[in-house]
Formats: C-alpha cells, sequence, structure tokens
C-alpha cells in the first residue's frame, strides 16, 4: 500500500423505522371515573372544560343517546381540537373507526361532494363479525424437523402439542413445516393453529419457561398453559368498515380493490343490497354494528349541497358519530350570500352540540413539548425547551392580534399588508384608466 490515507467510516445498523403522527400520543380523553378531567393524562393536557364536555359526549355515544346528532369543536387553531376528537375515538374502544378528512379535501376528489362524503361516513361505521372456527391451541413441547439428505425430497416432521390435560404428537407436512419456521416456532411457545386455513399464531412463552432467560427478549409475552382438550371452537371476531364491505362487492378483484388506491363511485344499488345484509346478520347474532367517529376539520369549507346532505344523513340508521371543527366566527355560508356563526346553516347547528376550546398557557405548551419529545424520542436541554415554549407562544400570540385587527382575513397582518397594497394600487389603476 502507499502512504495515501485510509479513511474509516462508521456504519451504523438501522434497527428501525417508525412513523409517528401529530397526535400518535393520544390515548384517551384524560377523564376519571367521574368525568373529571384530570391535568395531564392519556397525552391531553389542559382543554379541561372542553374534554369535559367530550366525555359526556362520549358517554352518551356509548348508550345510545346521541342518535341524530353531532359535535361541533369551536376554537382558535392549535387549541387541540383534532386531538379531542382523537380522545373521543379512543375513550370509544380500540375497534372504533375513526376516519379524518379536512373540508377543503371533498373538493379536490374525481367525484361527487355527496360521493365523498358517503364514503366518509361508511369508512366510518364499523362492522364487527363473529364466526367460530376450530382451532388447536397449545403449548409446544418439541419440534422434530427430518430434511432428507439428497436434498431432493420433501421435509417431514412432528409436532408435539400438551395442555393441562394431555399431549398429542401430529405429523408435519411441507407447508407446516414452512409455516412453523416462518413463525420461529421453538419448544416453549404457546401457539394456535386454525385447521382451515393452517394459519399458526404464537400467543407468547409459557409460564413454565419463565426461568429460560436465553429465550427471553424485551418483548417477550408470557402465558398460560392451555386448559381442557387440544382441538375447540373458538369464536373469532373481524372488524371491516361498511365502505371496505361495499369496495368488495362492487369490484371484481374482490377484496384486492382495497389496495388499487381510489375506489371511485359506488352505486345506490350495491350500498342497499350491503345495508340488507348487514341488517340480516344482525338480526341472526353473526354481526353488531360498531358507531366509529368521523372527523371533518375545516368544516367552513364546505358548501350549502354539502351541509344539506350532512344533515339527512345524520337522520339515518347507520350513521357514525360525526366531530366538525372550526376555527371561523361569523362568516359566508359557501354557495349562498348569507353569513352564519361559523359558517354553519342554522337548521345544521340546532342538531350541533358546541365544545369550545380555549388557547394554552405557557406551562401547557411546554407540557406538550415534553410529551411530544418522549413520542418520539428526541432529547432536549431545558434551554432549547425554554426557546421552542416561548417561540410558540410568540408565534400564536401574533397569530391572535392579527386575526383580531384583520376579522375578515383568514391569515395572519403580515400577509395581509402586502394583499392589501396590491389590491390599493391596481383598484387606482383601474380608476385612473376610467
Amino acid at each position: 500500500m502507499t502512504g495515501a490515507d485510509v479513511k474509516m467510516t462508521e456504519v451504523k445498523e438501522l434497527t428501525r423505522i417508525e412513523r409517528i403522527g401529530a397526535h400518535s400520543h393520544i390515548r384517551g380523553l384524560g377523564l376519571d371515573d367521574a368525568l373529571e378531567a384530570r391535568a395531564t393524562s392519556q397525552g391531553m393536557v389542559g382543554q379541561t372544560d372542553a374534554r369535559k364536555a367530550a366525555g359526556v359526549v362520549t358517554k352518551m355515544v356509548k348508550s345510545g343517546d346521541m342518535a341524530g346528532r353531532a359535535v361541533l369543536l369551536a376554537g382558535p387553531p392549535g387549541t387541540g381540537k383534532t386531538a379531542i376528537a382523537m380522545g373521543i375515538a379512543q375513550a370509544l374502544g380500540e375497534d372504533t373507526p375513526f376516519t379524518t378528512i379536512a373540508g377543503s379535501e371533498i373538493f379536490s376528489l374525481e367525484m361527487s361532494k355527496t360521493e365523498a362524503l358517503t364514503q366518509a361516513f361508511r369508512r366510518s361505521i364499523g362492522v364487527r363479525i363473529m364466526e367460530e372456527t376450530e382451532m388447536i391451541e397449545g403449548e409446544v413441547v418439541e419440534v422434530e424437523i427430518d430434511r432428507p439428505l439428497e436434498g431432493a425430497g420433501e421435509k417431514t416432521g412432528k409436532l408435539t402439542l400438551k395442555t393441562t390435560e394431555m399431549e398429542t404428537v401430529y405429523d408435519l407436512g411441507a407447508k407446516m413445516i414452512e409455516s412453523l419456521t416462518k413463525e420461529k416456532v421453538t419448544a416453549g411457545d404457546v401457539i394456535t393453529i386454525d385447521k382451515a386455513s393452517g394459519k399458526i399464531s404464537k400467543l407468547g412463552r409459557s409460564f413454565t419457561r419463565s426461568r429460560d432467560y436465553d429465550a427471553m427478549g424485551p418483548q417477550t409475552r408470557f402465558v398460560q398453559c392451555p386448559e381442557g382438550e387440544l382441538q375447540k371452537r373458538k369464536e373469532v371476531v373481524h372488524v371491516v368498515s361498511l365502505h371496505e364491505i361495499d369496495v368488495i362487492n362492487s369490484r371484481q378483484q374482490g377484496f384486492l380493490a382495497l389496495f388499487a388506491g381510489d375506489t371511485g363511485e359506488i352505486k345506490a344499488e350495491v350500498r342497499d343490497q350491503i345495508n340488507a345484509r348487514v341488517a340480516e346478520w344482525k338480526e341472526e347474532g353473526k354481526a353488531t354494528v360498531v358507531p366509529g367517529v368521523l372527523f371533518i376539520d375545516e368544516v367552513h369549507m364546505l358548501d350549502i349541497e354539502c351541509f344539506s346532505w350532512l344533515n339527512r344523513a345524520l337522520e339515518s340508521e347507520l350513521a357514525p358519530v360525526l366531530v366538525i371543527a372550526t376555527n371561523r366566527g361569523i362568516t359566508k355560508i359557501r354557495g349562498t350570500k348569507y353569513k352564519s356563526p361559523h359558517g354553519i346553516p342554522i337548521d345544521l347547528l340546532d342538531r350541533l352540540l358546541i365544545i369550545s376550546t380555549s388557547p394554552y398557557n405557557e406551562k401547557e405548551v411546554r407540557k406538550i413539548l415534553e410529551i411530544r419529545c418522549e413520542e418520539e424520542d428526541v432529547e432536549m436541554t431545558e434551554e432549547a425547551m425554554d426557546l421552542l415554549t416561548r417561540v410558540a407562544m410568540e408565534v400564536r400570540f401574533f397569530f391572535f392580534s392579527s386575526r383580531k385587527h384583520h376579522q375578515e382575513a383568514p391569515f395572519p397582518r403580515m400577509l395581509a399588508a402586502p394583499l392589501s397594497e396590491s389590491f390599493r394600487r391596481a383598484r387606482n389603476k383601474k380608476a385612473v384608466a376610467c
């Protein structure tokens, strides 16, 4: 080798990639059993009155007293309206569908406005389908796999499973051996095998192997050894949305159409048939309907046609909990010449339960930043945290003061001033030309 310098580069292994949303830290509304809001709980900070009102709404939804109603979250930008909507969805349960759209999205899709709203509504309604299937459930005692010496024949093997009352040896074919290898099943694992499809699922490690430290990791889950017989009938629950059922039954590709992206418009006849079938499943006890949450942000961007559709859709039997949000005061209803509170027609306003939000104080803003740092696994010094808190407070104060002086303008003062100046010059030129 020559005297040339050899540079060593450190190579870091990328172990995982996680996608973290702006509200991924929200776990619920942060209320106690008396529906009183805790100062900081389940990712929620401040907004105690709004959260308590949202808790009352959640309780009404669970008891079935919200039929034909909707919730309006009204407040300045950045006051937790989306977080409260997600908290409502989390409080209703894990299987509760939650769909979020912006009012302006309705006009950018390649379909009619009412079709876009219909699809959003049906995405927010889940169907919990229950079916019984035969399963084999037990703790793995031993896995034996025989490989041919020449490498030409098929693999064979034996799987020994046990419960607290019995133990059985099963012969394995090539397909089952491949599934066991893919799931990395070893002795001590508690597994289930679907007899119809052959699907293998690992439930965890048996408590009898809790002292086998070599077979443990930070994500290891320990479960009890199953009781009774190995073969049993279990109820399997699938939760799908009404929109997914619509797409599967309206396209030749079946469920593969769900991965095609834009599903296009769906005929009303197909939806009527789906509704009738779901009603039959409900009567037979095979399915239950799970009303989800549809959150429409920037609702003032909708026009009178959309509001009319929403007003009628709220009266239907299959309707989700509608939560809408806006930061407008008295403004014009799009598509009309009339002004109304929040840009919403009066007849729809009568159906709304209005929850108002207020700006966060400095202590609450700092707490939110700390929660986000923890969620995104970011370390931050006290000086940096103080700076970010101060910037957030100053930007928010500037925006609110701009809106106060320019109530008709939907943007801050620093953007409104140049625009008004250019408009004034154009108007003067027009006057001179005349």
